[in-house]
């Protein structure tokens, strides 16, 4: 693509940064069919293509972008589905980002869009605030059929959310081996999956500690950044990921991490870009390094299964932001198919859920078609569980899949000596398996 930027502009680190990758594109369109977007309104500013062109006029002009530009580039899921489609090698992810932080810095939004974004950024980087926010919700859940769609949502997806029921996530600290210690791992609390599904690292430790893994879960961690880089708040992500940093440095101490790993895979995908997002960081890039999402890590460690689970027939949902960001690949299948479960996917080609961080909030009416279109799919493979990797995807599904959904360290807890995951409690599945 040619591009036109002053001396100026390209005096811009990420204006300069998006300029290399702009060029970098031929027009093809190979992109086009890969984006949920495109696939459900047909309108070219909705594909990746289109808001290709729309990026590069934002990023030459100077002043506020156009309401064009805004409303298609809101629209876009970041599931970068057009990745591994782009035969140029286009990074579009890093695009997109470099487009929401200006749009962040020099739109007119109107007052209530401003107010929901930051409201959206104060409550959900914060485990303790998403908890009482989603307990607000819920309370208040009947308003919604009376409510405008972009404050229905909220409701409608605290009342879908999996309930903790009183569970309390792992609270920072070391979780022992079982055994000879064989690695050391750090964790992140977390925020809105410690608030939604605190249930999961919990399934993970345990299940790391049963096979002679010492688990930490980092002091003073706060969220890795991801949601802020959604919301086009780079300051604000870039000051989380030095925290990060920090805080994962001071708990490991002379004896290091193997691994940190991520059960959240979106929160993986921006850890394992942290050498990106802060350039020169020497810190940062090793963090980077370390990061796993937990099926790659797991995948290394030879577990040792118990009983065979009853047969069932998992619909399984590949996050994108694993395996179009991250290229984690085959691993979960993998290690799910090790129990005895039959792992059926949807033929949706891998179409995004439309959860997307904070776009189901934001983006309400396409969100939804495309949870709708997931939940055809997958109930056309009759599964009695849906297994995801990615607690977005599980909370876009939850309301939707009449079979339960639950994340795979869940099953793979079970499947090695763990209790009953609580989503299939009374469900027919009622047994503890013995390792």
């Amino acid at each position: 693509m040619k591009t036109g930027f002053t001396r100026e502009r390209l005096s811009q680190p990420r204006v300069a940064a998006a300029n290399d990758i702009l060029r970098a594109c031929v027009h093809c369109g190979f992109c086009a069919p890969a984006c949920p977007t495109y696939f459900l309104t047909g309108d070219e500013r909705d594909s990746p293509r289109g808001r290709i062109w729309l990026i590069r006029d934002l990023l030459e002009s100077d002043g506020n972008p156009s309401d064009e530009a805004v409303f298609h580039l809101d629209r876009c899921l970041e599931c970068v589905a057009c990745m591994p489609a782009c035969p140029s090698g286009v990074n579009y992810g890093a695009l997109i980002g470099v487009a929401r932080e200006e749009i962040h810095d020099r739109a007119r939004r109107s007052f209530w869009s401003r107010l929901w974004r930051a409201v959206l950024a104060w409550t959900l980087t914060r485990a303790g605030r998403a908890r009482r926010m989603m307990g607000l919700a819920r309370l208040t859940g009947w308003l919604a059929p009376v409510l405008p769609a972009s404050l229905a949502a909220p409701l409608r997806l605290a009342a879908q959310a999996p309930k903790p029921a009183g569970v309390i996530g792992p609270a920072p600290g070391t979780y022992p081996a079982q055994g000879t210690q064989r690695g050391r791992v750090a964790l992140l609390a977390g925020c809105v999956q410690a608030a939604m599904a605190p249930g999961i690292n919990a399934a993970l430790i345990r299940l790391l500690n049963r096979h002679g893994i010492e688990a930490v879960v980092v002091r003073d961690a706060p969220c890795c950044g991801a949601l802020d880089r959604h919301l086009g708040r780079g300051d604000a992500a870039r000051n989380h990921a030095r925290a990060v940093v920090a805080a994962i440095e001071a708990a490991a101490g002379a004896e290091g991490f193997d691994a940190v790993l991520q059960t959240s895979s979106g929160c993986g995908t921006m850890m394992k870009d942290y050498g990106n997002l802060l350039p020169g960081d020497a810190a940062a890039a090793r963090l980077a390094a370390k990061v796993r999402d937990s099926a790659e890590y797991l995948a290394g460690l030879d577990l040792k299964f118990g009983a065979a689970l009853p047969a069932l027939v998992a619909g399984w949902i590949a996050p994108c932001s694993a395996v179009n960001a991250q290229g984690v690949g085959d691993a979960p299948k993998a290690l799910l198919a090790a129990v005895g479960i039959t792992v059926a996917e949807p033929a949706d080609g891998g179409r995004c859920c439309g959860s997307a961080g904070v776009y189901n909030l934001l983006e309400p009416a396409l969100s939804g078609a495309l949870g709708e279109q997931k939940a055809r799919a997958l109930a056309v493979l009759g599964p009695n569980v849906v297994v995801a990797g990615n607690i977005g995807c599980m909370v876009q599904m939850a309301g939707r899949s009449p079979a339960p959904v639950l994340h795979m360290v869940e099953v793979l807890d079970w499947a090695t000596g763990g209790p009953l995951p609580g989503v299939l409690a009374g469900r027919g599945f009622d047994r503890t398996l013995s390792a």
